[in-house]
């Protein structure tokens, strides 16, 4: 009998002690699994805040999709044109410093040198500059050049560090946007968002055209800086728009896309949206223009106007201003929508790409100078101020606009702005009219 209970003691205890080994073992992969979890975990974390966009807000600093980032640029390294520019004119010849940034820190610049976008990522905005932004569009466009700082004066100096620190507002402007209307959003980039992007590859700049916002002009500038073109005065209107002599983003393959993206300036200029709307019908519908009148007019005039003869429904001509803007807010429009009145955030999707340098139209030879000068291009170029397509047309202003926008109701006028409202948040433009809310 003892030796019955001494055989079972035995048995009793190898099983405890093979339970307690299973035990250990059953620890050790339950904490393998949990510190596994953890580490795809904060890879995962890592790749989400890599892909948020100009406005997605993560406790990191925003930042371009993952894609956006995905290659390096090989051939080219990093600077701030800004700072080297107006160093080396500070050097040469003036005693006083041509840009003082508030709260700008030097020894925040970065060590190597290529791409002027840094710059407007360095500046610190506060609430007295934000305000500077926010302002009705000028009736009188700034038709002068800013000079250099060498020959400046410290009022020029401090108009330069003016503008910058506007720059950078509406940059923050564009990220808080875009967090507060477009955080859900795909951050994916595919050649349909950059379709309307202009590559310029020997000043690293990206350029994205919104037609009616001074596109020509700056595609004449694009010209002029890639070697095509000595002069922007010898481009006529058909030359710069369909002789397709400037390189677009989307031609590229796609890893060329994203490095271009991830280390070039990427400039977009954005005018007061029911201007450029009245400023586009008028270029479209009261000029002479078979395309526009075939393809948009005859549709249009068809469906919104009653009783329409029948040579304005075979010519398309003659549409009024207020027939356009039935066919605009029309969800089942006759004919589709065209760029030169599709909103700005269709055109250039400042939410998915971060954009470097936001200018404004009212403001758009100031503005476009001193990008050239950061960029250190040729010294006798500036943006041109000409107007080639119907030169005797008044340029729309917001007197016209106010004068073509009477024409239609007050109920029509809140739904324009609906349409535009995106624009309007974006690019921080006020309500054009009171009765609108």
């Amino acid at each position: 009998m003892t030796m019955l209970w001494m055989k079972w003691r035995m048995v009793l205890g190898s099983l405890f002690a093979w339970r307690r080994r299973w035990l250990r073992s059953l620890w050790f992969l339950l904490l393998f699994t949990a510190g596994t979890l953890i580490v795809f975990h904060q890879q995962d974390l890592s790749d989400t805040v890599q892909q948020q966009g100009p406005g997605v807000k993560q406790r990191s600093t925003p930042r371009q999709s993952r894609e956006t980032l995905s290659t390096k640029d090989k051939d080219g390294e990093k600077s701030d044109l800004i700072t080297d520019h107006l160093t080396e004119e500070h050097n040469a010849s003036s005693p006083i410093p041509p840009m003082q940034f508030p709260h700008y820190e030097r020894s925040k610049l970065p060590a190597e040198h290529g791409s002027a976008k840094q710059v407007f990522e360095l500046l610190t905005v506060t609430p007295k500059s934000r305000k500077t932004f926010k302002t009705k569009p000028q009736l009188h466009r700034t038709n002068s050049v800013p000079p250099s700082p060498s020959s400046s004066s410290s009022s020029t100096a401090e108009n330069w560090s003016k503008l910058s620190r506007t720059l950078e507002a509406r940059r923050e402007l564009m990220r808080n946007m875009c967090a507060k209307y477009k955080s859900h959003t795909s951050r994916t980039i595919t050649r349909e968002h950059v379709r309307m992007i202009y590559v310029e590859d020997r000043y690293k700049l990206l350029y994205c055209e919104v037609p009616k916002a001074g596109c020509s002009n700056w595609k004449r500038t694009l010209m002029v800086l890639a070697g095509i073109a000595s002069d922007t005065r010898s481009l006529s209107h058909d030359t710069v728009h369909y002789k397709n002599h400037l390189k677009k983003l989307d031609s590229f393959d796609y890893s060329g896309i994203m490095r271009r993206l991830q280390t070039y300036t990427k400039v977009v200029f954005a005018r007061e949206p029911m201007e450029r709307l009245v400023s586009a019908y008028r270029d479209k519908f009261e000029n002479p223009n078979k395309h526009y009148h075939t393809v948009y007019g005859r549709p249009i005039i068809a469906k919104y106007r009653t009783h329409p003869s029948p040579e304005a429904l075979s010519t398309g001509d003659g549409v009024t201003f207020t027939e356009f803007v039935q066919y605009l807010l029309d969800v089942h429009r006759p004919v589709g929508m065209d760029i030169h009145w599709n909103l700005v955030d269709n055109l250039c999707h400042p939410c998915l790409i971060d954009y470097n340098f936001i200018g404004k139209f009212e403001n758009m030879q100031e503005e476009s100078n001193f990008l050239l000068r950061i960029m250190k291009a040729p010294r006798n170029l500036t943006l041109p101020q000409f107007k080639d397509r119907n030169p005797k047309d008044q340029k729309t202003s917001s007197e016209i606009t106010e004068k073509y926008f009477a024409q239609v109701s007050p109920w029509q006028r809140q739904r324009v702005y609906d349409f535009y409202y995106m624009d309007y948040q974006m690019f921080n433009y006020t309500k054009p009219f009171k009765d609108i809310h």
